[in-house]
């Protein structure tokens, strides 16, 4: 028997939204962002440009940007702007290898370092493309970027959103040793969705990854994200959280999935507000230390404040 449907439709007219330009359901309210910061945008933009750094902020085409730039944060983005898989949700650019299209800046670790030295960040994200054209998935690269971070920020907190490696639990390894204070690894969507959203990832791969982390470094705060809006239902998304809390996962963030671009995946239901609550008020009852769940969650997004909540939670 099917599972319930997730959510109601927010607009059964499959009218062209007017703000995206895109196919799909009309936005509804609760999804049109405010107020704008274009001149802390274009300042910080300048900073990171300066030091040739990049943000998924600004490459996934996040709906929080002008919120966060203007509250001086960013998720730095290392290994480059290119990515080697072509994940139907994503905006960041897809390069080739065999056009010899990556590349890998060596002084990369300590721009990121210095840049967030100059944001006077005590509170740090870095996240990567997946570079599966390296034979360490650019795990050395990823810790070498963490360990100059926390040189150069002693008393800041470090959170890393790693890819999965391909599996490689000694590229994660590499990773945890370097010493960041909290693990983060997406699942993005439910796992039946996993070949039309992730084709070149594996939902158990990436359990798996969490896992590891935990048994590797005990008491490491980790994290992992997911989106709604691709075609789920109330019951996938109840196992997914399951999932995670069998892996010991302490926080998930549940956002609303919206189309980037043209090329990606349309937008199948924009999910009700009432419905993200309901999805963190499960998540708690079943041991999660935090759940934040809302349209406009991201996984970085407000992440000082979401490992505040958790830890307070655990006591």
């Amino acid at each position: 028997m099917d599972s319930e449907p997730l959510v109601q439709i927010a607009s059964l007219q499959p009218a062209r939204d007017v703000a995206a330009g895109f196919a799909g359901p009309r936005l509804p309210e609760w999804l049109r962002k405010g107020r704008t910061h274009f001149e802390s945008v274009e300042k910080l933009k300048t900073g990171l440009r300066s030091l040739r750094l990049h943000t998924v902020c600004e490459s996934a085409r996040c709906p929080n940007i002008h919120e966060c730039f203007h509250r001086g944060t960013a998720t730095f983005m290392i290994l480059g702007n290119l990515c080697t898989r072509g994940c139907g949700f994503c905006s960041v650019p897809k390069g080739s290898a065999a056009k010899h299209e990556f590349r890998l800046d060596p002084d990369e670790p300590e721009h990121v370092a210095e840049m967030a030295l100059r944001m006077r960040l005590r509170y740090v994200v870095v996240t990567s493309v997946n570079r599966d054209d390296l034979p360490d998935g650019g795990s050395r690269h990823f810790a070498q970027t963490v360990r100059a971070v926390r040189r150069a920020l002693p008393l800041a907190r470090v959170e890393v959103l790693t890819p999965d490696f391909c599996g490689d639990l000694d590229a994660v390894a590499r990773v945890l040793d370097a010493g960041p204070h909290v693990f983060n690894h997406n699942l993005e969507t439910v796992s039946r969705l996993y070949r039309r959203v992730r084709p070149q990832a594996n939902y158990r791969q990436s359990l798996r990854v969490l896992e590891f982390a935990g048994q590797k470094q005990p008491g490491l705060m980790r994290k992992s994200g997911f989106m709604l809006g691709l075609g789920e239902t109330a019951d996938e998304v109840r196992q997914l959280l399951k999932d995670l809390r069998a892996s010991d996962v302490d926080v998930a963030t549940i956002g609303q999935y919206l189309q980037p671009s043209r090329r990606s995946l349309p937008v199948v239901e924009y999910v009700e507000p009432e419905q993200f609550q309901r999805y963190r008020d499960y998540g708690l009852s079943i041991g999660f230390k935090m759940v934040f769940s809302g349209p406009f969650v991201r996984s970085s997004y407000m992440a000082d404040s979401v490992l505040e909540s958790a830890e307070a939670s655990a006591g």
